[in-house]
């Protein structure tokens, strides 16, 4: 996770995250104090590595497909305790698994639900054509 792309710098302060990524500085606060980040400190300002700009990625991937910050921390963790990454790639499959099914529950109710409202659509759209021939 710390490997260094060439020409890209040892540190970052939070604003430098911030504008990258297009969060704030408070979401970047709260991963800190949610312990998926652990920046330096230099006084009262935070200095962050490559390796916690690394982790912000893994944390905002794993936010935008829908993981919960417990099941992120549990992904970061095992990359810090295992550097075969094995188990992370093990725990990674069986949790994209997991979300794949569970999507697909979804999608699956989504069509239900569409088809029942396209439905009631169609109902109320005779019932309204029905009611202004009536009218007329």
């Amino acid at each position: 996770m710390d490997r260094a792309e060439p020409g890209t710098p040892e540190l970052y302060s939070i604003a430098d995250l911030a504008e990258e990524f297009g969060i704030s500085t408070r979401t970047i606060r709260f991963y800190e104090a949610k312990g998926l980040l652990a920046p330096r400190r230099v006084g009262s300002t935070r200095v962050f590595r490559r390796r916690d700009r690394a982790r912000l990625t893994l944390i905002l991937r794993g936010k935008r497909l829908g993981f919960t910050l417990r099941e992120i921390s549990e992904y970061l963790r095992l990359y810090d305790v295992d550097p075969t990454r094995t188990a992370q790639t093990a725990h990674l499959d069986r949790q994209v698994g997991e979300r794949i099914a569970m999507l697909e529950r979804q999608m699956a109710d989504l069509q239900i639900t569409l088809g029942e409202l396209r439905d009631i659509k169609r109902q109320t759209e005779a019932a309204l054509a029905g009611a202004s021939d009536a009218a007329e």
